[in-house]
């Protein structure tokens, strides 16, 4: 069939298509001259409502070219002044652009996306919220431009969000971001679903790429999509103060209309589960545990690596001593709390109320720097080498089962091959040249020794099709009893 529509339907939709967006291009072109802020906030004036109208129906042109038949529509769409944000999941193609082009709601783009040719005339057409990677003061702009048109009483236009901020394979509702939540005022859920018999349609971090994507999709003879708009939902006093509780209580509403489960898992967890590093993380890493706990303690991604920093030079001062729950609390400068504890506890190997706060600082840079496997490794050559710059085989079991998250691994082997000259020592040096000349030493010289023993070291799971890793399943995120799984135990 893949042949067949190749050489037959596949061309003629991507010409049409193709074809469709140019042409809606001089429409969006000529609506947004002269355009400022002002005129935005004021009712469409009847030439504009015109406009609106041709473009939609361009796009829905532009769907159906591409095997969108029919676009199966459930609920009411709520009025701006009803809720000015509309909440969209789950996530898991740029085929969710669909109801963007229904709605031309505004949506949340990276500042680059504008001067895409032809894209980024329809982009700007919708008065999207901009998001400027180069404004270290972005997020805070971002926000408070949300906030600002949420609370116009229905002046601007609706701002549709993706608050998963990622693709998933819509197996479970990931942590939903909280931007769309901060104002505190009411939004629509909306869900979407494409109940296809065959998925060519999810676009996610492994799997096939986009271009991929597209082809296999024209490729489809229909493709089917289903969009639900959900009752409004009004946040009590308690959620207007507390955007992640408010988050939370949207998604569950959204994963019950799904028929799926949630996961507490976040995307920055699975980019940290599939780092391309050359220490790749097991299924079973407490890791995914540990960059929870970094996110509940209020540590930033902007800022995680000048903290880094900060803590490293801490722990050298403090060579090897190993510090309490209150000296830890202190080195954190976070007072003691049940996070902190939690935090605290997967570090405690012998569960005797101390801790070597190097394995923190080790931890906290694989969670910075997933795939520069190397760095966190020269920076452990730091925190445990002796005064002649050298460690041990012991040294290096801890550096590399703190950098993994698992409770034992065999590094016998590997030692000895970095260890040419059988000193019974290394130099980060020494370690540097082998992984020069041995990219994959990882899996020659670590899981190959681990496979088929009962080490926790469990490397053929690691991930399942679509990129979803393990860790992200529906089963694992609904155990929240389960204890903390610790790092040495």
């Amino acid at each position: 069939q893949i042949a067949f529509m190749t050489l037959t339907l596949f061309p003629i939709r991507l010409f049409f298509a193709a074809f469709m967006m140019l042409l809606a291009w001089p429409f969006a072109f000529i609506a947004s001259m002269g355009s400022d802020e002002q005129e935005l906030e004021k009712p469409l004036s009847w030439w504009r409502k015109i406009v609106d109208i041709l473009l939609k129906a361009i796009m829905r042109m532009m769907w159906l070219a591409g095997g969108f038949h029919w676009i199966n529509v459930k609920g009411r769409r709520a009025l701006p002044a009803e809720a000015a944000i509309l909440t969209v999941a789950p996530h898991s193609s740029y085929f969710d652009a669909i109801p963007v082009t229904m709605t031309f709601a505004s949506i949340v783009m990276k500042a680059e996306s504008k001067d895409i040719p032809v894209w980024g005339t329809l982009i700007k057409y919708i008065r999207p919220v901009f998001v400027s990677r180069s404004d270290q003061d972005s997020r805070r702009k971002t926000v408070e431009e949300i906030k600002r048109r949420a609370q116009s009483d229905g002046k601007w236009p609706q701002i549709m969000i993706f608050p998963e901020g990622t693709c998933t394979n819509r197996s479970c509702l990931i942590t939903f971001k909280p931007g769309a939540f901060i104002p505190g005022v009411p939004v629509q859920p909306v869900v979407l679903r494409y109940p296809n018999k065959l998925d060519t349609i999810t676009w996610t971090w492994q799997g096939p790429g986009a271009l991929e994507i597209l082809w296999l999709t024209l490729c489809q003879f229909h493709n089917s999509v289903e969009i639900e708009f959900l009752p409004v939902y009004i946040p009590s006093e308690e959620e207007r103060k507390d955007p992640v509780l408010y988050a939370n209580n949207v998604r569950r509403v959204m994963a019950e209309a799904l028929g799926v489960s949630v996961t507490d898992y976040t995307f920055e967890d699975c980019q940290l589960a599939l780092a391309e590093g050359q220490l790749r993380l097991p299924s079973d890493t407490c890791l995914l545990e540990f960059a929870k706990l970094v996110r509940s303690l209020g540590l930033k991604p902007e800022t995680l690596e000048h903290d880094l920093d900060k803590y490293t030079a801490s722990a050298m001062k403090m060579k090897k001593e190993k510090v309490d729950l209150e000296e830890f609390s202190a080195y954190l400068e976070f007072p003691v709390s049940d996070t902190l504890e939690s935090m605290f506890a997967l570090f405690d190997e012998n569960e005797d109320g101390i801790i070597d706060i190097r394995e923190f600082v080790i931890a906290l840079s694989v969670v910075c720097k997933p795939s520069k496997t190397l760095e966190t490794i020269q920076l452990a050559f730091q925190l445990y080498q002796s005064e002649n710059g050298t460690i041990t085989e012991e040294d290096l079991g801890n550096i590399l089962k703190t950098a993994m998250g698992v409770s034992q691994i065999t590094v016998t082997h590997l030692f000895r091959a970095v260890d040419e000259e059988e000193k019974g020592e290394i130099t980060y040096n020494d370690f540097y040249r082998f992984a020069e000349l041995h990219p994959q030493f990882a899996e020659d010289y670590l899981y190959a020794d681990q496979m088929g023993a009962e080490s926790g070291l469990e490397t053929s799971s690691l991930s399942a099709p679509n990129g979803i890793c393990t860790d992200f399943s529906p089963e694992n995120g609904e155990d929240k009893n389960k204890p903390l799984q610790k790092k040495l135990n």
